[in-house]
């Protein structure tokens, strides 16, 4: 059975540079026999996180009482293999509207009223890959943001292990297109991701 994998962007800009590394992964992978979708986070309602903590009085994923779209999507990710996270640099993090999103993936997590400090023993079931993207290049962005360690959260919440990265340094906002060098990123990264 081919695996699926579910691509999520957290850009604001459709056909962007984000969109479009995540489009060419997606891509590598349905080449390499994988099932693909993808999701666009601006595209679904997504209500702030109010940290009521009623998610988490139960091991599992726990219901949240804000009536949006948060449901469906995490069922839609949960029936994947694998999952593809973009999202870009804003202020030296993961964009408001990636970051919306992964505080909503606390209910993943287990606090009960009676403990004192919350707790995760949610062992990965999946693969990820996960990209950004910067106007600064790569390499500095990587030590001065906190991009991908957010990705990386968010992945871990989703119960996923990144088997890859990709960082899109010094980018144009009037070009989206990638350099032979990352088309021959992504086309790994897909193929790493159609087979792990």
């Amino acid at each position: 059975m081919p695996h699926t994998v579910v691509g999520i962007v957290g850009s604001y800009r459709k056909h962007g540079t984000i969109d479009t590394a995540v489009s060419a992964v997606l891509k590598a992978a349905a080449e390499n026999g994988a099932t693909t979708q993808k999701i666009y986070l601006q595209d679904h309602t997504i209500e702030f996180c109010t940290n009521c903590r009623h998610c988490l009085q139960v091991p599992d994923r726990g219901e949240c009482p804000l009536k949006d779209d948060m449901a469906a999507l995490l069922d839609q990710i949960e029936a994947a293999d694998a999952l593809v996270l973009g999202a870009p640099v804003n202020f030296g993090n993961v964009n408001a509207l990636t970051r919306k999103f992964l505080e909503r993936t606390v209910c993943y997590g287990y606090w009960p009223w009676e403990t004192k400090a919350p707790g995760m023993d949610r062992k990965p079931t999946k693969t990820a890959v996960l990209i950004t993207s910067s106007a600064a290049p790569g390499l500095l962005a990587r030590w001065l943001t906190g991009a991908m360690k957010a990705l990386k959260d968010l992945a871990r919440m989703l119960g996923a292990k990144p088997i890859g990265t990709l960082w899109l340094g010094m980018i144009d906002p009037k070009d989206s297109g990638l350099s032979q060098r990352q088309q021959r990123q992504v086309k790994q990264l897909g193929r790493k991701l159609a087979i792990a």
